[in-house]
């Protein structure tokens, strides 16, 4: 029989008018790569913050035993000294370090109180060898892609001497290689060196690939404990688990809403880097939206998706842009974001922590603040309005909160996803710009925010799409733009759209075997 490395009983944890977890019991063997799936608010990062002692013993009740000792952990420090390592969703790498010293940021290597440099370096290069990371230590953070910093969070905790590895949504900002990458990792951590490993992901397919046992969390409780090496546990088993009912259906029926008419169309736009302002990260892209239609632009991390709709959202990035943008048969000038909200653009950003929500501020401003013109009177705010309107949206989109007084920071991932659609829905756009509008959001609530899509595609908005999840492209979208390298290389129809057939395209584009430009295409 297994040995149980680690074992959680009982554990209840309370925020003020939430009950976060709610006698929560887990047991993993030591050797095991266990998974924790649930829908966003079911509770996952919290039992790890509590498991880490991000939330201090006593600020919980209930008990943790790792190897047969009792943890009462006041801190992560508490928590690593016995070889419990936490890497958050959030990467905790500071960008204008080196590799080296990021690694042992927290964790010197010194004598006699002095850091030892050459010793610090000759351990990170040790350390990114068993992640299979080819990297010079001395290049800064900022300059690795987000698949090769996962990787050095790994070396980091490896360095920690790490015993149970926790990884909380560790691909969800990583295109399918460099997660596939990812997990192999783990797997490999584990047979070669013991590791094991807890890890949180809304990839259904990636927790059938590499765990071997699956708690499922619902509503802050334990609903039960899949085990997935004798028999296959399939994603539509741990969906009924976490949302407690069948779910037939990935993506809503999509009614024919496409007009005629084209409502937004971009001509022969190129964007140059902010910092490196030689290098072209858009080159020439022309395409159009018709009313009621959503547009897909897929390509792998670094095509230039992001650039391109944050540079045709009032130049929010950018420079030496040039190129044009027609709205409805009209040039428009787009030289800010007030004047992109303010001629019917709306961006949904990739990032909604750093630049999509206030996490500081309750529902209420959230959702007014970009045009807070609506709720104004002589220049001054209506306050009756204002809650009115929040009240509409929160109970339009399905926000679970007490009140709309909440907190945005309080809220799940899916439910602070769904106000940062409500804030942009709010300003009235004609066209949306949605830049991975479920990322990190469970699959009941992605099907919510799918819903929300196809009934603003009902309305008749011009819709662009903007996924790394390829299955989310071909599912959402009726027409499908492949980007590589800053440019537009294929243009696909829904009904001739495949997974092989746009992989082909940017794998022959990276040959040099596609011919760039489709100025000529016809929509």
């Amino acid at each position: 029989m297994a040995k149980i490395l680690l074992e959680m009983r009982s554990i209840t944890k309370e925020f003020p008018g939430v009950k976060a977890l709610d006698n929560v019991n887990i047991t993993v063997e030591e050797g095991e790569i266990h998974a924790i799936v649930g829908e966003n608010g079911a509770g996952k990062s919290t039992l790890m913050n509590v498991l880490s002692g991000v939330y201090p013993y006593g600020s919980y009740s209930g008990d943790i035993y790792f190897d047969g000792q009792e943890c009462r952990h006041q801190g992560i420090k508490d928590s690593e000294r016995m070889g419990i390592v936490i890497i958050h969703q959030e990467l905790a790498l500071v960008p204008y370090l080196s590799i080296g010293e990021n690694m042992f940021l927290g964790n010197e290597q010194q004598r006699r109180g002095i850091i030892d440099w050459n010793q610090t370096y000759k351990k990170a290069e040790e350390y990114l060898r068993m992640v299979g990371l080819d990297e010079n230590v001395h290049t800064l953070i900022k300059d690795i892609s987000v698949a090769k910093q996962q990787l050095v969070e790994i070396a980091k905790a490896l360095a920690k001497n790490v015993r149970l590895l926790i990884l909380d949504e560790p691909t969800s900002s990583l295109n399918e290689q460099d997660s596939q990458n990812v997990l192999d990792l783990i797997l490999r951590l584990r047979e070669e060196r013991g590791i094991t490993s807890i890890i949180i992901s809304h990839k259904l397919h990636e927790i059938a690939y590499c765990a071997d046992r699956i708690t499922v969390l619902r509503d802050g409780r334990t609903i039960e404990t899949l085990d997935n090496r004798s028999q296959e546990v399939s994603e539509e088993r741990i969906i009924r688990g976490m949302v407690g009912r069948e779910m037939t259906d990935r993506y809503p029926k999509r009614s024919n809403t496409i007009q005629d008419e084209i409502a937004f169309e971009v001509k022969n736009w190129t964007v140059y880097h902010e910092l490196y302002t030689e290098r072209k990260v858009v080159d020439n892209v022309s395409f159009k939206v018709r009313k009621g239609e959503v547009v897909g632009i897929y390509g792998l991390i670094g095509s230039g998706r992001s650039e391109l709709a944050m540079s045709i959202f009032g130049r929010a990035y950018g420079t030496n842009i040039s190129g044009m943008l027609i709205k409805d048969g009209k040039i428009l000038e787009l030289d800010s974001i007030p004047q992109a909200i303010y001629n019917g653009l709306s961006y949904v950003t990739e990032d909604r922590k750093e630049s999509g929500i206030l996490l500081g501020s309750n529902i209420i401003h959230n959702i007014t603040l970009p045009r807070m013109d609506f709720v104004s009177r002589k220049g001054k705010i209506d306050k009756d309005l204002e809650r009115k309107v929040a009240e509409k949206y929160r109970e339009m989109l399905k926000i679970k909160a007490p009140s709309v007084e909440h907190y945005a920071g309080n809220l799940s991932g899916g439910n602070q996803q769904k106000l940062l659609l409500g804030k942009w829905i709010y300003s009235k756009p004609d066209v949306l710009l949605l830049d991975e509008p479920t990322r990190g959001v469970d699959v009941g609530a992605k099907f919510e925010i799918y819903e929300i899509i196809h009934d603003l595609a009902t309305q008749g908005k011009a819709i662009i799409m903007i996924s790394s999840e390829l299955t989310e492209i071909l599912g959402m979208c009726d027409r499908i733009y492949v980007m590589n390298e800053g440019k537009i290389i294929d243009e696909v129809p829904r009904s001739e759209a495949t997974q092989e057939g746009i992989m082909n395209s940017i794998i022959q584009a990276n040959k040099g075997g596609v011919e760039y430009g489709l100025e000529n295409y016809t929509v």
